[in-house]
């Protein structure tokens, strides 16, 4: 009894806050009808994925897709519309084109695609397939002389699992109530940590004696594994895109059940012959910088206040970057354009951010929030400086700029074309009660849920970790870890219209409440330890 007792009180007093929260139902209305009914969500969507394509930072994809964004920004009415650059990203690369045949034991085509930021080819190759096993750099001496005109394959054989689960998923009510609960965290464990960073200094190491070693012993290519079953490429970076580095020869990923087939025709000690040509190069020999695209409705009142909404235009080049992330592009861009029609004007500048650089550690993001907000001291060591800045050891207490002090919230997309279901508060207690209100209006479309829970890997986290608050949205799942997250399904045939219609609405709305609201969110404690 005393238990139900305190429940009730808990949801009482809940409810009280909740119902202290202003909502502007009038402009969620206007918000709503302008969303469901004459959204435009799609038609970027579609731009971004089938006009543009693929967005690797630096490619020639993401500099017009920069240049595209800023064209719509400039359409609608926004103000302060530029790209803003990010210092000393790499070089930029782009691929046209990628085909491996089989000429021997029989003759048939692969399925593969290069990994970003390896040569090309230039022209066809023809060479025996051998295997090469690489677990430290000592292994390289065994292949010394070995590999001359050959094609190797760095992948060990991956046994073939049969998927147990529906390919596309969506939150049931046991999930989202799972979503609810709160797990304390370990302690944290400096050896592990330490193990951690070792282990990532010795894969790095290994990786740039590997292109070294293989470009000088005259190896015409490399084959990799792709990640996933079912014929899915799951692909990312390989050589290496900053200038100076050895980028290696060219590398691609080859669908399992492509290449599980060649490792079994050596066992048998067969001839194995391939013909690889990749259509690749490298843009640019510098270390160039990376862009993010900024925009804003200006404030009036509280106009040097900040409200952030963001996703990360660039994405990886086997398929589109349809879910990760023009998904989550498509509906920054929308909710701004909302708030432009519906005539918003609110108190607080309302900004969007289209980040660059994510997909090689929230570069772009960390980038603008060390230079407007705060960061932390950058480290000395040569050896820290290696590292990514997530990896670095902290040398110093945060370091507050203007602007922090003016900033109110960064709200964020990036797990997929799914509809939102909530927001993950980031353990920021005082949030939630506010962020009930706000979704109440959209119960009905199915975003019902507050969760206390971190959630990371993505661009809120350069606002987290130097104690602003960011929040990344509870979205359905659909596919996105089954079948397209960088993979080359990623494509516009596994995005949700509605979904992202009802994602756009919600963004609208928070990103006006923020703006509105008499005080700035409430941060939690900054654990700068």
């Amino acid at each position: 009894m005393l238990k139900r007792s305190v429940m009730a009180l808990c949801l009482g007093l809940a409810g009280m806050a909740q119902a202290n929260e202003p909502v502007d139902l009038d402009m969620v209305n206007r918000i709503r009808q302008e969303a469901f009914h004459r959204s435009q969500v799609m038609a970027t969507f579609g731009h971004l994925t089938e006009e543009i394509g693929p967005r690797l930072t630096n490619s020639p994809g993401m500099a017009q897709a920069n240049a595209w964004s800023r064209g719509k920004f400039t359409e609608w009415g926004l103000s302060n519309v530029h790209d803003e650059a990010f210092d000393d990203f790499g070089r930029g690369w782009t691929y046209r084109s990628a085909s491996v045949e089989l000429l021997a034991p029989r003759v048939t085509s692969l399925r593969a695609v290069p990994k970003a930021w390896t040569p090309g080819t230039q022209g066809p190759v023809e060479g025996e397939a051998v295997v090469v096993t690489l677990k430290t750099k000592a292994d390289l001496d065994k292949y010394k002389g070995k590999l001359k005109g050959k094609i190797v394959l760095l992948s060990e054989a991956r046994e073939y699992k049969p998927g147990t689960e529906a390919d596309s998923r969506r939150y049931d009510e046991a999930g989202l109530t799972e979503l609810l609960s709160f797990s304390v965290p370990k302690d944290t464990n400096p050896a592990e940590r330490g193990k951690r960073l070792a282990e990532y200094r010795q894969r790095q190491d290994l990786v740039q004696a590997t292109n070294r070693f293989l470009t000088e012993e005259g190896a015409l290519a490399a084959l990799s594994i792709s990640g996933w079953d079912n014929g899915i490429i799951r692909v990312g970076g390989g050589g290496s895109r900053r200038a100076g580095e050895p980028a290696g020869i060219p590398e691609l990923a080859v669908a399992a059940e492509h290449y599980n087939p060649l490792l079994r025709a050596i066992e048998r000690k067969q001839d194995v012959r391939l013909r690889i040509n990749v259509d690749a190069q490298f843009t640019s020999e510098t270390n160039d910088p990376g862009y993010n695209t900024i925009a804003e409705i200006p404030g009036s009142g509280k106009a040097d206040e900040i409200v952030m909404i963001g996703a990360h235009m660039d994405s990886w080049h086997a398929g589109t970057g349809a879910a990760d992330n023009a998904a989550g592009v498509a509906v920054m861009m929308e909710a701004m354009r909302i708030l432009k029609a519906v005539g918003a004007k609110p108190r607080r500048t309302i900004r969007v951010a289209l980040w660059s650089g994510e997909e090689q550690g929230l570069i772009g993001s960390a980038a603008y929030v060390a230079k407007h907000f705060a960061d932390y001291p950058e480290a000395t060591d040569p050896e820290q400086k290696k590292l990514p800045r997530y990896f670095q050891e902290r040398t110093g207490p945060l370091q507050r700029k203007r602007d922090y002090d003016k900033f109110s919230a960064y709200f964020n997309l990036d797990n997929g074309s799914g509809k939102i279901r909530g927001i993950y508060a980031q353990e920021n207690q005082a949030a939630m009660p506010i962020f009930e209100a706000w979704l109440k209006p959209f119960n009905d479309v199915g975003a019902t849920i507050v969760t206390v829970r971190n959630t990371g890997s993505t661009d809120h986290v350069s606002f987290d970790r130097v104690g602003l608050p960011g929040f990344q949205f509870v979205q359905d799942g659909l596919d996105y870890f089954s079948n397209v997250h960088h993979s080359d399904l990623d494509t516009y045939d596994h995005a949700s219209p509605e979904d992202l219609k009802q994602a756009a609405a919600i963004l609208a709305s928070f990103a006006y409440h923020a703006a509105m609201r008499e005080q700035k969110l409430p941060r939690k404690p900054l654990l700068e330890n």
